[in-house]
This record gives C-alpha cells, structure tokens and sequence, in this order.
C-alpha cells in the first residue's frame, strides 16, 4: 500500500542556518535517531563531490544534534563507473533511509545522471513508503517536468531553452516544474540573480517557451514548500515565500501559510504498477529488515567496552584473560558470538 512520505522543496541554501528552520521542521516529523542518506548525485561531477555532500552532512549533523540524527552519504556519482546511481551496493542506503537529501549541483547533470537509474526507483519506493524527500537547490530543478540549463545559460551563454527533468511528481498526476533561488540577489544592484540566476529577463520568454498547463513553483533562498500528501496540504517553512505560476495567475504563500495540494494541480496518489515489482519488493524486503534491526536489543555502553576488550585480548592470543572477559560480559547478561568481522552481541536467554 502506498503512504507517500513528506516532500520538501527548498529554495536553496540547505547547509546554511538560514536554511535551519526547515530541517528543524522535518526532524520533528521523523522517528527518533532518524537515518539520514545524503545523495553526492547532483554534485557527482565536482572533484570534490564528497566533500560537497559531506557539508551538508556536518551542518545537518550539528544543527539537529538534539536528534541523534545517523548520517550516511550515498556515493552515486556517475553512471559507468564503480561508484554509479544503477549500483546496488552504492544506493542501498535509500532503502533504509528515514529521511533522503539531495542538494547543490548540476540540474542537467543530475537528470542525466539519474533519469531511469537504480537510485531514482529506490527514492521513489521508499518516500512512496513513508521516507521524507528533502530536495534543494539544483535538485529541485532536476526534479520538476522541465529542469532550467542555469549554468549553459547564465555561465555558458547557451540560447533560452528547457531541458526535460526526472518528471518526478507525474506519478502524483502533476505538471510541475521547480524554480529555487526565486528571489535571489546575490548579483546585487548591478546584475539581476533572481530566478535561480538568469533574471527577469531571461525568465519571462523561457516562461513563454513552456507547454500549457505547465505550473511553476518559484521557492525563494532558505524557503521551503513541504507537500504533505497525507493531508493534501502545502505548508510554507523558512525565512520568505513561495510563488506559483499556474494558468495565466500568480500567487503567492509567507512562511507559515498553508494551502491545498490542488493548488499545484489535479493530483492523485501514485499507482503501485508505476514502480517495477522487484524494486518494490526489495524496498519492502529492506524496510522489514530496518525495522527489524531497530527493535532489537542494543547492548549498553559498558558491555561494548568489554566485549572490544575481549575482542583485542583474542587477537592477542591472550586467551585466559578474554574468558575472564567473555564472563563478565555473561554476567552482565549478554552473549557474544565470534564473527568474521568480529562479534555479535545478544541478550543471555
């Protein structure tokens, strides 16, 4: 049965404390200790792309820290390689996922690097499942029906055009393309930076360029719009506004407003067939597993210390005194077992 998780579109600026109040607000939605996957994808192309993804893990590490937040960052950088979005053993975090990130980057690096990719259909089965999808900045525009070419035309000087996006909420039944950074002005008085840096005059033919029936949702810097399917809701967090172009009117939503889905479209819940059986199955299988995982007994902390105690004085053929070990670790109630990557630890019967 599908029970969609949140979807959050933030207008950018996502490792930033402008941007706090909309992790805040999503942390308060998730399971305590929530897991966090932090996709390198849109950024994948960057020499540095770890590190780009690693901020956003610091900053959401530290400013959620009351949260106990458990922080993982999904490696899918590019197709053909060993670390590529189709790799199983690379995107398996998703399924297990609380909550999922993606962030700064590419928009058209992005699609291409997830279009019809292993880790697009496991975002999909797992926020379809229940997951929180948080998608900033160049991900939100990857996301939408059309994606915007920012760096081909503001650095590259390409002619206005529209690139196709993942398409990412028709299976919602919506005609919906993202616009972040709406209000930016990181230009100044001397260059215009809002739309998601092409400016107004830019925006407005690439607005004429778009198939009726289109509808725009402009999400300003560290604002974000949180899509609530359960209860057919949009609620605005962050510092700004939303803005949603949609046949022929404009409107526009403060931080703290809330409005129906419908206001983005005639939607509906997506449909199971819409997800390959065995991707389906396998975010199933995983999320039995988690929660499986999570309702175990977890050792305390004096226990652990005993049983790596016992760990190092085996390696150490000091084997009297990791008996000495193994029956303190009995009489604490616990029972260890030899791994192959060293022990496990379970309740005494």
């Amino acid at each position: 049965m599908i029970k969609p998780g949140l979807v959050c579109l933030l207008g950018g600026g996502a490792a930033i404390p402008a941007s706090g109040k909309t992790h805040e607000y999503l942390a308060q939605r998730l399971p305590p200790q929530p897991r966090v996957a932090v996709l390198e994808t849109p950024a994948g192309f960057e020499l540095n792309s770890d590190r780009v993804a690693g901020k956003l893990v610091d900053f959401v590490a530290s400013r959620l820290q009351n949260y106990s937040p458990r922080l993982e960052v999904v490696a899918a950088r590019k197709k053909g390689t060993p670390y590529s979005p189709d790799n199983h053993d690379i995107v398996a975090p998703i399924l297990m996922a609380d909550e999922i990130i993606l962030g700064p980057g590419s928009p058209t690096y992005g699609v291409r690097q997830l279009q019809d990719s292993l880790a697009l259909k496991y975002i999909k089965a797992r926020q379809w499942q229940g997951g929180t999808l948080l998608i900033s900045s160049s991900a939100s525009l990857s996301f939408g029906q059309y994606t915007m070419p920012v760096y081909e035309i503001y650095k590259v000087g390409e002619d206005l055009h529209w690139k196709r996006g993942l398409n990412y909420f028709a299976d919602y039944g919506l005609n919906l393309s993202i616009i972040p950074h709406w209000d930016n002005n990181d230009g100044g008085a001397e260059l215009d930076t809002s739309r998601c840096y092409v400016g107004l005059a830019r925006f407005e033919p690439l607005l004429a360029m778009l198939p009726a029936g289109q509808t725009i949702l402009g999400l300003d810097d560290h604002t974000s719009a949180v899509l609530d399917f359960a209860r057919e809701r949009v609620t605005v967090v962050g510092a700004n506004s939303i803005t949603i172009l949609r046949d022929g009117t404009e409107k526009q939503y403060m931080t703290g407003e809330q409005f129906s889905l419908a206001e983005l479209g005639a939607w509906h819940l997506p449909e199971p067939g819409q997800l390959e059986t065995h991707v389906w199955q396998q975010a199933a299988a995983a999320w039995e597993e988690r929660q499986a995982a999570d309702a175990a007994p977890t050792a305390p902390a004096e226990v652990i210390t005993l049983a790596d105690k016992r760990q190092q004085a085996r390696q150490d053929q000091e084997w009297a005194a990791a008996d000495e070990l193994r029956d303190a670790i009995a009489r604490a109630g616990w029972h260890i077992k030899d791994a192959a990557d060293g022990y496990e630890l379970e309740p005494a019967a």
